[in-house]
């Protein structure tokens, strides 16, 4: 049974970094109870959809404010519609996020959905206050699509060069997909379903998260053990540390021996030889992404990056 669809799919789900699995578990575990048990019991739909998923309006949500978070982690359209809800959201974020994550780390990727689904809940309450009698914000709210938007947002932002092969229409630039995603929602699904305003907390969600940086995301690191100042010693722990923030210590000594005066010419050691491997592999990914590396080219990466500790 190696070659079964099950395990092919444990395979690739064994596969995905930390974070990225434990976002995939929840949101299709909890869509799965959803759509198999819960919504064919009365007592727990009506709780769900008044208690859970995001209902914005005031000044009910102050006194159940879980929903500007868990609302995020629902899909509770049924049938067909609600598959391809989860189905698409989960794709986007394993498009987007998974290599993210493997540059940023867990916590980076975590803390950037769960404040794109706040970012978009908040967004939501907001419009609802300001324009109670427009029946545009006041309807319940669920999905994981603000969390994404807020992934893309800030992935857009920090590697502007970051582009994404879409069917019939070829390659196009992160930032234009969002602009898309946004336009297609103001020119065709506002006064549908689809909580605009929701959308639009997201993606300015990750635009703060892009310019503030790390810091925004570190608390994250605690669902995940990270520790907020690594040790130099090697431990377990150095796992959680992003490669690239790792390799920033190495890529400074490095550019200081550049600009030291020169020297008498001598060969060249296996420091410089593997500066100049980083410099390639790091061109690398600039271009065509981290996936595009071999194992040997992953594994010069990752030993840069913990020498850089």
């Amino acid at each position: 049974m190696e070659g079964s669809p099950l395990a092919r799919f444990r395979f690739w789900f064994a596969a995905q970094p930390e974070a990225m699995r434990l976002l995939l578990a929840v949101n299709v575990v909890v869509y799965l109870a959803w759509q198999i048990v819960l919504i064919h019991i009365p007592v727990t739909r009506a709780f769900v959809l008044e208690h859970v998923a995001l209902n914005p309006a005031l000044p009910g949500i102050l006194f159940e404010p879980w929903q500007l978070i868990m609302y995020s982690f629902l899909h509770l359209q049924p049938g067909l519609g609600g598959l391809l809800h989860v189905g698409f959201n989960m794709l986007w974020m394993v498009w987007i996020g998974r290599e993210y994550e493997q540059l940023r780390g867990p916590a980076r990727l975590f803390g950037t959905y769960i404040l794109g689904g706040l970012g978009g809940a908040l967004l939501t309450v907001l419009l609802a206050a300001v324009f109670p009698s427009s029946g545009l914000f006041g309807g319940t709210v669920h999905g994981a699509s603000a969390a994404v938007l807020a992934i893309m947002m800030t992935v857009a932002i920090e590697y502007p060069s970051k582009a994404i092969a879409l069917m019939f229409i070829g390659v196009v630039r992160l930032k234009y997909v969002v602009i898309g995603f946004l336009a297609l929602d103001i020119l065709f699904l506002a006064g549908s379903n689809t909580s605009v305003s929701a959308h639009l907390g997201g993606v300015l969600a990750g635009w703060a998260v892009a310019r503030l940086g790390g810091g925004a995301t570190e608390w994250a690191g605690l669902f995940f053990g990270a520790v907020p100042r690594p040790s130099r010693r090697r431990n377990p722990e150095s796992a959680h540390v992003p490669v690239l923030e790792r390799l920033e210590g190495w890529l400074a000594r490095r550019g200081k021996k550049k600009d030291a005066p020169a020297r008498v010419y001598r060969m060249p050691d296996a420091e410089d030889r593997g500066a100049t491997d980083v410099d390639a592999i790091l061109d690398k990914i600039s271009e065509f992404g981290y996936d595009s590396l071999t194992t040997e080219e992953k594994r010069i990466l990752l030993k840069a990056s913990e020498d850089a500790e």
